[in-house]
């Protein structure tokens, strides 16, 4: 099945493969440039309440991604 243009727009944003975010390639290419371990830095630093708003968006972004798949 083909991702939804949603999954694509978030894994350009991350700078990943819509493959990674739904499980589907090697953490290994996670990583690949700089960019996307930045985004993870961002996150880290957060304050909690925001970074667990944005954990849960990105979380039922993702799982909203994989049941488009089915």
């Amino acid at each position: 099945m083909v991702p939804s243009i949603d999954a694509a727009g978030l894994a350009k944003i991350l700078h990943t493969s819509v493959g990674y975010l739904l499980g589907e390639s090697d953490q290994a290419d996670l990583f690949k440039g700089t960019k996307m371990l930045q985004r993870f830095q961002d996150i880290a630093v957060l304050p909690e309440k925001e970074k667990e708003c944005f954990l849960t968006t990105v979380y039922h972004f993702i799982k909203a991604a994989r049941i488009s798949l089915m």
